[in-house]
């Protein structure tokens, strides 16, 4: 993805430079100078037409074509992923139910939050990772901006891809599909650590008892600054 990223930016780079160098060359070379008649105006010039024509779609061939196999490349299947995490999007914060890990004896745990408790993703680094997006409310978008990858996050429908962390680091994910009043505190912190310290966090997880696989935040329906959860379709 980086790659078509700066590829793209290059091409757009090359593609302004010729066609300012044309603006002023045209510019300086046709311009009416004292004394003289007006340039010659040319109605219709195919060539040139052809030109302006079938290049713009060549570019576009090219980066459509980029795009597909970028495209292929991120979407890659891991035929035995090394963890399976199944992210639930709701209104509005993500659960984060972690299946069959060794460290906690294959027992499903989960992690969740609510909007002024953000929840936080753990990752073990160099190890492959298998998302399952699901949703019980409206579309979201699970998006990791170091990842350069976002997906849907669909009622109704499971998506699906796989990705394995280089780099340790704390990022921040959010929802990036405009999901209702409180999209902009669906975000949630995303921590790249060891196999030791991914293995200890979900063994914390167990000992708290958040056992299971949950369809959606616990407290998905708290409002930040309020002691009460509201049902925010009543009110009440």
């Amino acid at each position: 993805m980086f790659v078509l990223w700066v590829g793209a930016w290059i091409a757009s780079a090359v593609v302004l430079v010729l066609v300012l160098g044309l603006i002023l060359w045209v510019m300086v070379r046709y311009r009416r100078r004292p004394g003289n008649e007006v340039p010659s105006q040319l109605r219709y010039h195919l060539p040139l037409e052809v030109l302006y024509t079938v290049a713009p779609v060549i570019v576009v061939a090219i980066f459509f074509a980029e795009t597909v196999t970028a495209q292929n490349k991120m979407l890659e299947r891991v035929e035995e992923p090394d963890h399976t995490i199944t992210v639930v999007g709701s209104k509005w914060q993500f659960t984060f139910n972690y299946l069959g890990e060794e460290a906690t004896a294959g027992q499903d745990v989960f992690d969740y939050g609510d909007t002024s408790n953000p929840t936080e993703l753990w990752l073990p680094v160099d190890e492959s990772v298998q998302f399952n997006l699901v949703s019980p409310d409206v579309i979201h978008s699970f998006w990791i901006p170091e990842f350069y990858f976002k997906m849907d996050v669909i009622p109704g429908k499971e998506n699906s891809f796989d990705v394995t962390p280089t780099r340790e680091g704390v990022f921040t994910g959010r929802c990036a599909e405009f999901c209702g009043l409180y999209h902009t505190r669906m975000i949630f912190k995303v921590h790249v650590v060891s196999r030791d310290e991914y293995d200890a966090h979900l063994q914390q997880l167990q000992a708290a008892g958040q056992i299971g696989q949950p369809e959606g935040g616990a407290e998905a329906s708290r409002i930040a600054g309020l002691a009460e959860v509201q049902n925010l379709e009543t009110g009440e």
